[in-house]
């Protein structure tokens, strides 16, 4: 999309308000995304020892990445023995197959 496409979007982060230009079939999950970001630096807020805003922004960035890798693994672990699942059955049919040919 071009830049005339783009639309401004209002967000908050920990009561601050941020100006964000997005195309407007993008805007409903940058509103989450930001409500998701806005939640966790509550979270940490409450619980950090120096309560800086930009503290607080780098610390939820590396839990919200570490989460994201961590689940990216995880799929990637599901996809491998969904994958040697499917080659297993397949080698069974083939063979199957073989057999009620000869």
């Amino acid at each position: 999309m071009n830049a005339q496409t783009h639309e401004p979007v209002s967000l908050r982060l920990l009561d601050r308000e941020f100006h964000i230009a997005c195309a407007p079939d993008e805007r409903e999950g940058l509103v989450a995304a930001a409500r998701f970001l806005d939640d966790k630096m509550r979270e940490l807020k409450s619980s950090a020892k120096v309560p800086g805003f930009d503290r607080i922004a780098v610390l939820a960035a590396v839990s919200i990445a570490h989460e994201l890798l961590t689940l990216r693994g995880q799929h990637n672990s599901q996809e491998q023995a969904l994958t040697d699942g499917l080659a297993a059955l397949r080698r069974k049919l083939d063979g199957l197959l073989d057999a009620s040919v000869k």
